[in-house]
């Protein structure tokens, strides 16, 4: 099997949240990337990708630009082709706009050889538990009001999260002291048994 074709597309997701109904902004959307691999067997493999904002063209032809050295590669071999484009990107690995690409291809390539193999991706990756721990994320950003994280935070708490993230590094007029206080009102709503964590997203100064 070899690797033929390659397709990517940016594609605006409305921007829900299902798990406590808080949105930031109402019919607001997220530009995801999707890629879509093709091989000379008919199979096809889909990866996907997330920047935002208006990085999220450079995003995508980071990802066409590495899946033109997966052109007659075979998918099998996930490993190797990985290596070759590290190797390839040289100096700009290992974080930032490589890793995000490089992503995409490999959601891809592991779809490719779980739907040739007709294996779920969990065996393939030697998988042995039939349970998992889950923690609510994307309800509790940075762009809600304090009431409205609070509330969305004891609706998580209901619903029987255990563990669940919020974010930091407030938008528009801040301080420590109002991001101490949203952390402070949000523990409140949620008791002190709840695993409560925190993205800043590199948004903190120094």
């Amino acid at each position: 099997m070899k690797i033929t074709t390659f397709r990517s597309q940016v594609l605006n997701v409305p921007e829900d949240e299902p798990l406590a109904g808080a949105v930031e902004k109402e019919g607001g959307t997220r530009p995801i990337v999707i890629l879509t691999l093709g091989t000379d067997s008919g199979i096809e493999g889909i990866g996907v990708s997330f920047y935002g904002g208006a990085l999220t063209k450079t995003l995508k032809s980071a990802i066409d630009q590495l899946c033109e050295l997966c052109v007659g590669e075979d998918p099998h071999r996930v490993e190797a082709i990985i290596r070759k484009l590290r190797d390839a990107a040289g100096g700009s690995g290992p974080g930032g706009m490589f890793t995000l690409a490089l992503a995409a291809i490999d959601m891809a390539l592991w779809d490719i050889r779980g739907k040739a193999l007709e294996q779920p991706l969990w065996k393939l990756l030697g998988g042995a538990r039939n349970r998992i721990a889950t923690y609510a994320s994307g309800a509790l950003r940075r762009g809600l009001p304090l009431d409205t994280v609070v509330k969305a935070a004891a609706t998580l708490k209901d619903k029987g999260f255990r563990e669940m993230k919020t974010q930091l590094a407030l938008p528009g007029v801040t301080s420590p002291a109002i991001e101490v206080e949203r952390m402070v009102k949000i523990r409140e709503a949620i008791g002190p048994d709840i695993a409560l964590m925190c993205d800043i997203n590199q948004r903190w100064r120094r």
